[in-house]
């Protein structure tokens, strides 16, 4: 029997892990392989999942180790994850841009540079929805367009989100870990530099010789002549804000005062801020008009997908978690010698590429969690002396989700919205080989530069 007060990891076999492994390649696969049966059933896939961990708890573990644990997964990690998601959808969902540029070389760059730099303050998905739209009807009147989708998707839609706990997901879940709100920034602002620096460099290049070809074709009519752009839902700026003051004051503020649910310590300053997600999230809907949330075409569909699916992921990882803690003495020990030297020390490149490598086929969020829990989970000391593990695990989360349309949930969003406009984009392996060819190089230099 395991020890009421927790779950004993040390006392799970490997088979646990096999619900989390299931449910995060059912929902790499859903999209690509079987989307029809995906969209209409990946609730059920989930629920399946989530049971298959439950169910056996019930019977091998008490009562009270399953619900306390349970409900601490759900109440400090699992909503106000969610509820962040939700907030940051609904304000940029309300942030239209009307007109359209002329393309170029230079307007394309600076869109993509732009784009990534916002991606930390409303997120890579907010950032993606927002600016895609402008971007592919700026070049709506050229043949050769596909990769400016294909480098938006790399910078927009991942690196540029590696700068706060706002930018990606698997950041917030450090920041619901423990880690400060500017740790990333000013531990990752270099290889974000250096990335996004060589990736836009290469994207100018490339865009300059397609325009330069181009005009050996006769020229397209513009199905969407320039106009000036005109930014609506200003609004959602002020709320924007207020969620970023939200997350600064759980994290600074400290009133000693808590609450206990089913056996979990809840602070108010983070039940505050989890009420004024939910806040920002009606005042948004109020305050936008709907017209241009209509041209966002904005709907519930993506986030409800996102809260179903991760609803699942958090139970299924609650072994995991469980068996990494146990550290040498868990099923994952061989894990641990991978991503160790022999002196025990880290090994940097390591955390990195694997970290990195899975978030490129799974869903980079929980990916993060479990390198973070096998580095250790102390927040406090990765933010230190481990900082260069930490630096690693976050940066290949974030980084390397753009390796495939499914390494995080605003790159597919991004290829749908770009191929119903027209636009002939990479097949699912025709974009591994443009992040082959691109990505995996400066990954490479990354890794020398600063993890090696």
């Amino acid at each position: 029997m395991i020890e009421a007060a927790h779950l004993d990891g040390a006392a799970l076999s490997w088979i646990w892990a096999l619900p989390f492994a299931g449910i995060l390649l059912s929902i790499a696969t859903g999209p690509v392989l079987y989307p029809h049966l995906w969209e209409h059933h990946y609730g059920k896939f989930a629920t399946v999942f989530a049971a298959l961990v439950v169910i056996p708890l019930l019977l091998v573990v008490d009562l009270h180790t399953v619900a306390s644990t349970l409900s601490h997964t759900v109440l400090l990690e699992y909503l106000p994850f969610i509820l962040l998601l939700l907030a940051l959808f609904t304000v940029a969902g309300g942030i239209y841009v009307e007109g359209n540029l002329h393309d170029s070389a230079f307007t394309n760059t600076a869109l993509l540079g732009v784009g990534a730099l916002i991606a930390s303050v409303v997120g890579t998905t907010g950032a993606s929805m927002i600016l895609i739209r402008p971007l592919i009807r700026a070049n709506d009147d050229r043949r050769f367009n596909a990769h400016v989708v294909v480098f938006f998707i790399f910078l927009v839609s991942n690196i540029g989100g590696s700068l706060t706990p706002l930018g990606d997901p698997p950041l917030f879940l450090g920041f619901l870990k423990g880690v400060d709100f500017f740790w990333t920034t000013r531990h990752l602002l270099p290889e974000t530099l250096f990335a996004a620096g060589l990736v836009l460099a290469v994207f100018m290049a490339l865009d300059v010789y397609l325009h330069h070809r181009e005009g050996n074709f006769p020229k397209k009519a513009d199905p969407t002549p320039d106009s000036p752009l005109q930014l609506h839902g200003k609004v959602n700026l002020v709320l924007l804000a207020v969620i970023i003051a939200a997350i600064l004051m759980s994290a600074s503020w400290k009133p000693g005062v808590s609450f206990t649910l089913f056996g979990t310590t809840l602070q108010l300053q983070d039940l505050l801020r989890d009420l004024i997600f939910v806040a920002v999230t009606v005042a948004s809907m109020k305050l936008t008009n709907a017209g241009h949330r209509a041209a966002n075409a904005f709907a519930w569909g993506p986030i409800q997908e996102v809260a179903i699916l991760f609803a699942g992921i958090f139970v299924c990882i609650v072994p995991v978690m469980a068996m990494l803690q146990a550290g040498a003495n868990g099923a994952f020990a061989p894990l641990i010698a991978l991503v160790s030297h022999a002196n025990g020390a880290p090994n940097i490149p390591a955390y990195f590429w694997l970290t990195g490598g899975l978030s490129s086929f799974l869903d980079n969020a929980p990916t993060y969690l479990v390198f973070f829990e096998l580095a250790g989970g102390d927040a406090k000391t990765l933010m230190t002396s481990g900082a260069a593990t930490l630096a690693a695990i976050s940066a290949g989360a974030v980084f390397m989700g753009a390796n495939t349309y499914i390494g995080n949930a605003p790159n597919f969003m991004v290829y749908a919205i770009a191929r119903d406009a027209g636009v002939k984009m990479p097949s699912f392996f025709g974009y591994m080989l443009w992040s082959g060819a691109v990505l995996i190089p400066v990954f490479l230099l990354m890794t020398w530069v600063f993890f090696g």
